[in-house]
């Protein structure tokens, strides 16, 4: 029963994945805005919710002993699992596409959005980590005025994608799935559908998408406890695994259609969001919790991976202004290494 729960939750959220990615390339063409920020903000927002919505629910509202502790372990576990295994798994997708590609693995990107979306990871997620080793438990304002500074930062990303001139056209775009909907209405010029068909699709997506992935999570945990899978692999690696990686199938189905900076901009921002509003978040409801020392060094050792494998990445880019798909595929390695460090954590504890 559990194996057709998570077969079923797949398809569920793959169907979920691609309604959404056509439904939001369509809300950013009607508000006019830039590819990259329908990916890096749209998209990543949209998608991150769902699984950010648990360490802050576990933060705000949970009455359970270990509660704070498992919204941090959330919240440290969501960069790192975009960082390895959602850039491996694009990656993948880009190999397995670039037979097809006149330019082989070299991917169409929008560098300069990428490089801003990193950028501004590295230094929020930087602070944020700084923040856990240096700052004290008391008084809690210094971590309040880090939370302020993440927020501030974070608003002045967006602003900047949303700032972008636009460049996504009709004739970019395929059919809205939910045009049917749409029948009898009066026709534009440009042949686009009506912002409330839209929302509506978007809507109906990310339903789709929250509700396969509650039921990927239930069932993975399910499977994991019955096989005496340990709770801490559980916690750091098979949850964030639930959580993180489903949404990213709409990174795939970009990759698919040759819309590369949209799918990578699905990660980079959810990267820039994941490290600023939960983080902020812990800063000020949890700054007791957000602190890097005697029994969480296993957690916040996932930032320091995070960090590593997204310099791996990005810094090629950097150096030689292109991105290509056998760069991503490295992501994988540094999940193995935390594989390695989670299970040497586990036997000497």
């Amino acid at each position: 029963m559990d194996l057709l729960i998570l077969v079923a939750s797949f398809v569920i959220i793959l169907a979920g994945a691609e309604l959404f990615t056509n439904g939001i390339e369509w809300f950013g063409r009607k508000l006019g805005l830039a590819e990259g920020a329908v990916g890096s903000v749209l998209a990543a927002v949209g998608t991150a919710l769902p699984e950010t919505m648990i360490p802050i629910i576990a933060i705000l509202f949970a009455t359970g002993e270990h509660s704070e502790d498992i919204g941090v372990g959330a919240i440290l576990g969501a960069p790192f699992m975009l960082a390895t295994l959602a850039m491996f798994v694009t990656g993948v997708a880009v190999m397995i596409q670039a037979r097809k590609r006149e330019a082989g693995d070299v991917m169409p990107v929008d560098t300069k959005v990428l490089g801003a979306d990193m950028r501004t990871f590295a230094i929020s997620y930087g602070l944020a980590i700084s923040a856990a080793l240096f700052l004290p438990s008391d008084p809690t304002w210094p971590k309040v005025l880090v939370a302020i500074l993440l927020l501030v930062i974070y608003g002045w990303c967006v602003k900047g994608n949303v700032e972008a001139d636009p460049s996504i056209d009709v004739e970019d775009l395929t059919p809205l799935r939910f045009h049917r909907f749409d029948a009898g209405r009066t026709v534009t010029t440009d042949g686009s559908p009506r912002l409330r068909i839209v929302n509506l699709q978007v809507l109906a997506a990310l339903g789709l998408i929250v509700i396969g992935a509650i039921a990927f999570v239930d069932a993975v945990e399910h499977v994991a406890t019955t096989l005496g899978v340990s709770q801490v692999l559980l916690a750091l690696v098979v949850a964030p695994i639930a959580t993180e990686l489903p949404e990213k199938f709409n990174s795939i189905i970009w990759v698919r259609q040759g819309k590369d900076t949209l799918a990578m901009g699905n990660i980079t921002g959810a990267m820039v969001f994941q490290s600023a509003i939960p983080v902020s978040v812990a800063l000020i409801f949890a700054p007791d919790s957000w602190v890097a020392g005697e029994g969480s060094y296993l957690a916040f050792s996932s930032a320091g991976i995070a960090f590593l494998a997204s310099a791996a990445i990005f810094l090629p880019m950097w150096r030689t202004g292109r991105l290509r798909g056998r760069w991503l595929l490295v992501g994988g390695g540094f999940y193995a290494a935390y594989l390695a460090i989670v299970g040497v954590g586990i036997s000497m504890g």
